[in-house]
């Protein structure tokens, strides 16, 4: 490989073409900028190519497949379903193939140059791209990190992407497992113990900590529908040991007490730590501020301790979702083209594809007890919902957390059908400091599971209608 003497001028350069990469290039096109994204594998990233898109796919084929064992109780009979893996692997591709199409024929719209290589820094507004033989230097006036994440290697085992898996491969099997070991607390783990199970596979799900970021009446209800679907859980337990014998997959766990467990199945899950992937961009002949763990630090523009260069996405730390890149795009591409601009993390919205879904944002009641609030909450059960007896999806709960001196609403959790969706109307709640009058001011549609989220607000009161009293309503007239 020889470095060419020429470089070529460009105006905004973006490394990486997932959601954060190629929304910070359409967002810059869009304000102005001459946008180059240069990308080393496919369009999309991670998340449409690994992670969000194939999980998502089999999370809605699982549930669909769990539904039509009920349609007896609707009247509707069928014969007994098959399930095809290929075929829904097929489809996974296909969907994944469009949606990339979808982002390429945007890129061209915007006039974006899509550069297709590796890229690495080679000073402070310089960027080479390696492409096999072809080698590119660049400079640029503005530049965007959007490398993402990778997986670390877990202590116990590394990744053979067949039996032990990680999240790049926990979605990419062509046959079902017959036992299905996951060690995880996170969302990631809680979505595939759930369609994993829905599709017939003995699932097992062990994990050290409680569920991450769960309130805990969430986490209750998550558990109790979990033994519903039989899906096996083990809480404080630590993974010591996986490895393949003979085609199994055995992997050995120590609990609080010290004593080693053994489990034997045929596939494992691990959940890892993540690390930035700003390894190979070059970013030491910068001085960039990067921590141990090679996420770069950034500020409420995203801007870098280097000038001219922003990151966002998956490789600046914290929470690796797609909604944050997304956000943080945004952010960056108003910053570059001279716009006030801010990135704020206040209120992220967590989904979790399990069966019901889970969705909250805001504080939970432990997390605003410990902030000094005094906590009044609201609970109400889907079960006494018209609309989710009508749909047959009675499981799951609304939870409301709010600050009882001003009546502020500080959080909002969500189990059941339509939590997803749902959740964005206590988004725009909280974002607005909204306080308990509004949400319950606004006419809710009838039936609906909109109004388990108005009746939990009441229930805050006492007020809830379809709920038997608890409490002594907060105001007495």
């Amino acid at each position: 490989m020889v470095v060419g003497e020429l470089a070529q001028e460009r105006d905004v350069l973006i490394i990486g073409g997932g959601p954060g990469g190629y929304t910070a290039a359409i967002r810059a096109a869009q304000l102005g900028r001459e946008v180059t994204l240069i990308e080393k594998a496919e369009l999309g990233g991670i998340c449409l190519n690994q992670g969000c898109i194939p999980s998502k796919v089999l999370a809605h084929v699982s549930s669909q497949y769990r539904e039509l064992s009920n349609l007896d109780r609707f009247g509707i009979g069928i014969s007994e379903p098959s399930f095809d893996l290929p075929q829904t692997m097929e489809f996974k591709r296909s969907i994944i193939a469009d949606l990339r199409k979808g982002v390429e024929a945007l890129c061209r719209q915007n006039k974006i140059e899509l550069v297709q290589g590796k890229a690495s820094f080679l000073s402070a507004d310089r960027i080479g791209v390696e492409n096999g033989d072809d080698f590119q230097v660049f400079t640029f006036r503005s530049a965007v990190i959007a490398a993402g994440s990778s997986p670390a290697r877990h202590r116990a085992a590394g990744p053979d992407h067949a039996q032990i898996l990680d999240s790049r491969s926990l979605y990419t099997l062509e046959t079902l497992p017959e036992h299905l070991i996951i060690y995880g607390n996170d969302y990631i783990a809680i979505e595939a113990a759930f369609s994993y199970r829905s599709l017939g596979c003995e699932v097992t799900l062990l994990h050290e900590k409680e569920f991450a970021g769960l309130d805990a009446s969430i986490e209750k209800e998550l558990t109790r529908v979990m033994k519903k679907a039989k899906i096996k859980r083990l809480k404080n337990r630590l993974l010591v040991q996986a490895e393949n014998r003979n085609g199994k997959l055995g992997a050995a766990f120590k609990s609080e007490d010290g004593a080693i467990q053994e489990i034997e199945g045929t596939h494992l899950y691990m959940q890892t730590e993540m690390q930035g992937n700003s390894k190979e961009l070059g970013l030491d002949r910068l001085g960039m501020d990067i921590d141990a763990d090679g996420f770069i630090k950034v500020d409420h523009e995203c801007r870098t301790s280097v000038e001219g260069i922003w990151a966002v996405g998956d490789i600046t730390g914290g929470d690796q979702l797609a909604v944050k890149a997304i956000t943080q795009a945004k952010a960056a591409a108003s910053s570059i083209a001279g716009l006030p601009a801010e990135w704020n993390a206040g209120f992220m919205p967590r989904v979790i594809r399990s069966q019901p879904p889970v969705a909250c944002s805001g504080m939970t009641e432990e997390e605003a007890k410990a902030a000094g609030y005094r906590v009044q909450t609201g609970i109400f059960p889907f079960a006494g919902n018209g609309f989710a007896a009508i749909s047959g999806q009675k499981d799951g709960i609304v939870k409301v957390i709010a600050d009882a001196d001003h009546e502020v609403i500080l959080g909002i959790h969500l189990m059941g059908s339509g939590a997803s969706e749902l959740i964005s109307t206590g988004m725009t709640a909280l974002e607005m400091a909204g306080r308990i009058e509004d949400l319950t001011f606004p006419l809710y549609p009838h039936p609906s599971m909109n109004e388990g989220l108005l009746e939990a607000v009441e229930d805050v009161l006492g007020y809830a209608i379809h709920k038997a009293p608890s409490k002594v309503p907060v105001r007495q007239n």
